[in-house]
């Protein structure tokens, strides 16, 4: 079957759903905002409960990708992600979920080839360049005594 590409393009044009930007723009406000929310609420939490600032913003990091972990486990975080988009993406718990996921889906490949292996396939790349790109920054800095 041979398809023009105006045919092509009709096709793809049928099939893919229409985007709402206002819409998405404002679940990925309201779900970002509502992990930054519960973030503060831990924060508020954990400072009652009389830890120092810099324990308390440790442990609330520590919680978020544990709930994160545990909600990507359970299947729920994906669900969220649909409503949610990119809120859900860009805080500490997206990181979490983009390492979750990948053992997740391939957890029946086994510990060392699937889970071992594929765990950090979406999260790998964020890792690599990040830190390039840190340490790109760092000598700039150095380089020119900015620090």
């Amino acid at each position: 079957m041979t398809v023009t590409k105006n045919e092509y393009q009709s096709m793809v044009k049928k099939a893919s759903p229409a985007s709402t930007y206002a819409r998405d723009f404002l679940m990925a406000f309201v779900f970002g905002g509502g992990i930054c929310v519960l973030g503060q609420c831990f924060l508020s939490l954990y400072r009652y409960a009389g830890m120092d600032d810099d324990t308390a913003g440790a442990f609330v990091s520590i919680t978020l990708i544990g709930l994160s972990a545990l909600l990507t486990a359970l299947r729920v975080y994906d669900n969220l992600a649909k409503y949610g988009g990119a809120g859900t993406l860009v805080p500490i718990t997206g990181f979490a979920n983009s390492v979750v996921a990948p053992a997740m889906e391939f957890k029946s490949e086994g510990f060392i080839l699937g889970i071992g292996a594929k765990m950090f396939i979406i999260a790998g790349p964020v890792l690599v360049y990040g830190t390039a790109a840190s340490i790109i920054y760092g000598l700039i800095l150095w380089i020119f005594h900015l620090y």
